[in-house]
Parts: structure tokens; sequence; C-alpha cells
């Protein structure tokens, strides 16, 4: 019987098959990279939640449950981009106290 603690290890591996999922990080993309990428799925998750509201205000036949979802996404995607920036900003703030 394995125990299931043996089968969270992560193993050289494992580290291989996970730069293959995340490709930018693994050919030196880096954290820049990473963060436009995610800037931009952003701006798309907001133009689709404001392209159904409008659906559905226009009444051309769009979901009422499917626009409020994409917005509250648009809406989690806004505040985990704020608390990146604000991550961001206090540590750059912490290393411009850094006295060399």
């Amino acid at each position: 019987m394995s125990s299931p603690v043996s089968s969270l290890r992560i193993l050289p591996a494992d580290v291989e098959s996970a730069a293959s999922v995340f490709p930018d990080t693994a050919e030196g993309g880096g954290f820049a990279e990473t963060l436009r990428g995610a800037m931009a799925e952003m701006g798309s998750l907001e133009s689709q939640s404001s392209t159904k509201v409008a659906s559905v205000l226009e009444g051309t036949g769009g979901d009422v449950h499917s626009a409020l979802i994409a917005v509250e996404k648009a809406d989690l995607s806004f505040q985990l981009m704020m608390q990146v920036r604000n991550k961001i900003v206090s540590a750059y703030q912490e290393v411009s106290r850094m006295q060399f």
C-alpha cells in the first residue's frame, strides 16, 4: 500500500513535466511575459462580460445567468491583478529602502 504523502513528492521528472506545461517560464519568458499574458486575459474577460451584458440589455437573446458569471469572472480577475500590483509595489518599495 502506497502512502498518499509519497505521491506528493516533487521529483526531477515532475519538474520537467511542469516545465512542459508552462513553456514561457521554461524558455526564460520570465515574469514580465507572464504578467502581460495575465493582463491580456483580464482584458479579454472584461470585453466578454461587456458583450454579454450588452446583449442582455438589448434583448438579443442574451442569458442573464451567463452574463452575471462573465461579470464575476472579470471582477475576480481584476481583483487578482490589483493584488499582484500591490505586491509588486510593496516589493519595489522594500528594495528601494535597502542600503547597499
